[in-house]
């Protein structure tokens, strides 16, 4: 696993040592808004998530990385492209999605505008991605707006198990048959 970078940011696989970075923003309910509702309350949820993502890498070779403000060496959250194939998320599997989480002191700096397009440069170019899917929740105007603005067609809404509504969206690397 190598370390990538884009103008202002740093993309590198996470490590425990970022545990605690990654409990601070999962435990602000206000990160939370548009995701499950559910802050994490103890840093152990951050270390089984790293021990996820860890697992993620050795299995599919790519998984969500720790993200870093290059100016200051911060963690700001998370950003990358994940391969979904332990669970069903509008009844696919098995394919490749892009996501991002920051944590609040560093929204609305573009940072995640930024991250989205290093990351489908890297997928779709570097990687061979030929399909890359996200989903957000369907209120997140920020969220949407990013995908859309970075080429994402949104291809539908569906509701989950607790009758939230989610945008499905999809990127198409046309460049490979």
């Amino acid at each position: 696993m190598i370390k990538l970078e884009s103008s202002r940011l740093l993309y590198r696989p996470f490590d425990v040592s970022d545990a605690q970075d990654l409990f601070a923003m999962d435990a602000n309910p206000i990160v939370h808004k548009y995701l499950w509702q559910k802050p994490s309350i103890n840093i152990d949820e951050s270390l089984q998530i790293i021990d996820y993502l860890l697992k993620q890498y050795n299995e599919n070779g790519i998984g969500r990385y720790a993200t870093i403000l290059k100016e200051t060496g911060e963690f700001i959250g998370w950003t990358g492209i994940k391969y979904i194939n332990d669970h069903v998320e509008n009844g696919q599997t098995n394919f490749y999605d892009y996501g991002y989480r920051l944590n609040e002191p560093f929204w609305n700096k573009g940072y995640a505008t930024e991250a989205t397009t290093f990351w489908l440069d890297h997928g779709f170019n570097t990687l061979k991605i030929k399909t890359m899917n996200a989903y957000t929740h369907a209120e997140n105007g920020v969220s949407n707006h990013i995908l859309g603005k970075a080429g994402f067609q949104e291809m539908e809404t569906y509701y989950n198990d607790d009758n939230v509504a989610w945008k499905w969206w999809q990127f198409e690397n046309n460049l490979i048959k």
